[in-house]
């Protein structure tokens, strides 16, 4: 809708970068962006404005203000991955994903706040403080919130936005950009879309360059992408995804863009319930929602079956001896020498290596290093590594078999429950919360499928909560016209932020002059 305003000149890009930034100035309380790159996006504008004016737009995304989370590097501008490690650090190159943005006229805003190294499930643990949930600051919430007499209520209330991707859910969620990347690793996009009521994409791994994303689990590792609406999405990837010569574990075939058709009849299509994603923890109200989805595509003639994972329960433990490994393997590149932060103890090398990486990485980030080298020694290897990789293979065995018994798309929870307030997130330790969130999103990211969360219904607290829809390898346009069905089934409400205390009348008046 925005594109077509732009190409019809009822708003230049111009305008809709200032009203942008300015509704970033006054939703700063949320914590969403680490650095916000007003010039630089001023300046894009710009150029994209002559290009409209000669008649020439690069294409749907151009003039677009867009959000990358601050793990994508990008040159000219800071990325820290919210990590004391990595303060002050600027990139002298561009993430793919990045350039490919830039290179389709889309205008950076900034870089979104994160769990530091995007390891945590809550973007609470970043060095720049925790993110708020948009919903946080509702009408839909706050009229179902029980007031607290004897503190301000917003400030004791608020809840998480998710993570690890959370700056860049609450930044499309609170409209201060139309797009923004996040990355997916276990889960890191689609749980913060649905805490913040937003389309959260995690594509195929290889079908988008991960080269620029600061590698946390190469070998899960997807960029991902949040959007407002599926459509949205699908726009996006078009623009993402392909080979990349510099990036070995991308697709070798052209990818063809393509659009969303609008599906009438499901009667053909075949949805699996997998039995396994039933976990403990469940609320009772997405069991239900869950229900209802499964009714919905039934009445509208869809075929709808019960399915078996049976390696599901396995997964969590297999992807912390995985994720961890990794992640040792990724950190050591962080020793004080060649960039980010280098502590001033001199006495020998390795006491300058231990203080770097002490003062650098926070309890979190050395814990999983710790696990990691523990899992890699040479007598543990076989007896962890090597037997998660067989898990592995056999939890992406379940899916191959599900899919290929004429199942077409896999319809699943996202999260546990709806967000729950920051007081009583942080009572858990970030392993305990991490383990009980990834539980529903991180089989895919071992599998290397695509999938999606679609945000369905509100929660009892007036809260978005979302389900996931996991699709076959390489298979986005099935499964995206498929979420795109059941979104315009389900009407999602748009928030109704209310922001008190700041620049109100900018966000009405942003709201109704850009978005219809």
């Amino acid at each position: 809708q925005v594109s077509a305003a732009l190409k019809e000149g009822r708003v230049t890009p111009t305008e809709l970068c200032q009203r942008c930034l300015s509704l970033i100035k006054s939703t700063k309380f949320l914590n969403a962006y680490i650095t916000v790159a007003e010039e630089t996006a001023l300046k894009q504008a710009e150029e994209s404005e002559k290009r409209y004016g000669r008649g020439q737009p690069l294409g749907v995304l151009d003039g677009i203000p867009v959000a990358v989370k601050d793990n994508f590097n990008t040159a000219g501008i800071e990325t820290t991955c919210a990590s004391n490690m990595l303060k002050g650090y600027i990139s002298p190159y561009n993430a793919t994903v990045v350039q490919k943005l830039l290179d389709q006229g889309a205008v950076l805003l900034g870089k979104t706040n994160l769990d530091e190294f995007a390891m945590g499930s809550g973007s609470t643990d970043g060095v720049f403080g925790p993110v708020r949930n948009p919903w946080s600051y509702s009408r839909q919430y706050k009229e179902k919130s029980v007031p607290n007499s004897h503190s301000d209520d917003e400030e004791s209330n608020w809840v998480i936005t998710g993570g690890s991707s959370g700056g860049s859910a609450a930044a499309v969620s609170s409209f201060t950009c139309f797009a923004a990347l996040g990355s997916d690793t276990g889960g890191s996009t689609r749980n913060p879309a649905a805490h913040c009521g937003v389309v959260g994409l995690k594509p195929t791994y290889g079908l988008i360059s991960r080269h620029g994303l600061i590698p946390l689990v190469n070998s899960m590792d997807v960029p991902g992408i949040l959007t407002r609406c599926v459509d949205d999405a699908a726009v996006v990837l078009g623009a993402l995804a392909g080979h990349d010569p510099k990036d070995s574990t991308t697709i070798q075939d052209n990818f063809k863009p393509f659009e969303l058709p609008n599906l009438t009849d499901v009667s053909k299509l075949s949805i699996g319930i997998p039995k396994e994603y039933h976990a403990p923890g469940l609320s009772s109200e997405i069991l239900s929602l869950w229900s209802k989805a499964a009714d919905l595509f039934k009445n509208a003639g869809a075929k709808v079956i019960e399915v078996s994972l049976p390696h599901t329960r396995y997964s969590i433990v297999c992807y912390h001896v995985l994720c961890t490994a990794e992640v040792a393997s990724n950190m050591a590149r962080f020793d004080g020498l060649e960039y980010g932060h280098r502590s001033d103890m001199n006495k020998s090398t390795e006491s300058m290596y231990a203080a770097t990486r002490r003062e650098g990485f926070n309890d979190v980030v050395r814990g999983r290093i710790l696990s990691g080298n523990y899992f890699l020694l040479k007598q543990n290897y076989e007896n962890y590594f090597i037997k998660a990789q067989k898990v592995r293979r056999l939890i992406a065995n379940d899916f191959v078999k599900v899919f290929g018994s004429g199942v077409d798309i896999l319809l699943t929870p996202t999260t546990l429950s709806d967000a729950v307030p920051y007081m009583e997130f942080i009572k858990e330790d970030n392993r305990t919360r991490s383990a009980q969130d990834d539980i529903l999103t991180q089989a895919a990211n071992m599998a290397g499928l695509p999938a999606i969360n679609v945000p369905t219904g509100l929660s009892e607290r007036g809260l978005p909560v979302g389900l996931q829809f996991i699709g076959q390898s390489f298979q986005e346009k099935q499964l995206l016209t498929v979420a795109k069905w059941f979104e315009k089934q389900v009407e999602f409400p748009k928030i109704q932020l209310e922001v008190k205390r700041h620049d109100h009348s900018a966000f009405q008046h942003q709201k109704s002059a850009s978005f219809s």
